[in-house]
């Protein structure tokens, strides 16, 4: 019963993991509010979702519109319990490939879109004394590899913010907490690898939306403050955390397959 009732937004919650964890939540009595730019996609992601639920069309990089969006959130349903900050993209490619243009528009979805979303609430919970603000990060902002050098930049960034901000909000009643995921069998890959030779190499790894969504509904429902996905991965990065270089060059072949 924990989840019942909260109002909960959710970012980039037009598809993949942010829509089933969008209908998972309202399965769990909560109020799921879904952002996205997309108001036809959110319109078909909400005909899943049980009883009370709020949609609205927002670009998380245009900061006048995400003030105004959780203005009127706020206005219309009281409280913000719980955000999410899934929005989010990935490109692979070769750093001498990508255009700066592409550093700066990743970097303005996956971090600064966190940002302003997190800014637009923080104000409301410090008031409150409550609240949950969850970050999707990746297994990216721990272990960098190769033709992800923007995408990881990004995810590093937002591991780097939540982590911070954990400890600024401590106790002030605000649960800050990351999830960080591995591959998952979702969109993402359209655009972060339309030749599809990645998601190929890494399909034994792959984890289903359904799976990462059931972890993120049971990190807000317990109040945690960090899960990594899959499970085992954990291990992993605390092995790499102690020895990088080695680490480098023992999972080089495995972990550089884009």
């Amino acid at each position: 019963m924990a989840l019942q009732d909260k109002v909960v937004v959710i970012t980039g919650a037009s598809s993949g993991i942010g829509a089933l964890t969008a209908q998972m939540l309202g399965k769990r009595g909560a109020v799921p509010i879904l952002l996205a730019r997309s108001e036809d996609k959110l319109k078909e992601t909400a005909a899943g979702i049980p009883g009370v639920f709020g949609l609205y069309a927002c670009d998380v990089t245009d900061e006048d519109q995400v003030q105004r969006t959780f203005a009127d959130i706020l206005s219309v349903y009281g409280r913000i319990d719980i955000l999410l900050n899934n929005a989010g993209y990935g490109k692979f490619a070769a750093f001498t490939d990508m255009e700066s243009r592409e550093f700066d528009d990743m970097m303005d979805v996956n971090y600064m879109g966190m940002v302003r979303c997190t800014k637009a609430v923080v104000p409301h919970m410090l008031e409150r004394g409550s609240g949950q603000i969850v970050n999707v990060a990746s297994m990216a902002g721990k272990i960098g590899t190769a033709r992800s050098v923007a995408y990881t930049a990004t995810k590093h960034a937002v591991l780097g913010f939540t982590n911070a901000l954990r400890q600024e909000l401590r106790k002030q009643g605000i649960i800050v907490s990351a999830v960080n995921p591995g591959p998952i069998a979702t969109e993402f890959f359209r655009t972060a690898d339309p030749s599809g030779s990645y998601e190929k190499s890494v399909a034994r790894m792959m984890m289903t939306p359904e799976h990462v969504s059931k972890k993120i509904v049971k990190l807000i429902d317990k109040g945690k403050e960090e899960i990594d996905l899959p499970g085992f991965a954990a291990v992993g990065i605390r092995l790499y955390g102690l020895f990088p270089r080695l680490a480098d060059k023992l999972t080089y072949n495995m972990m550089n397959r884009k």
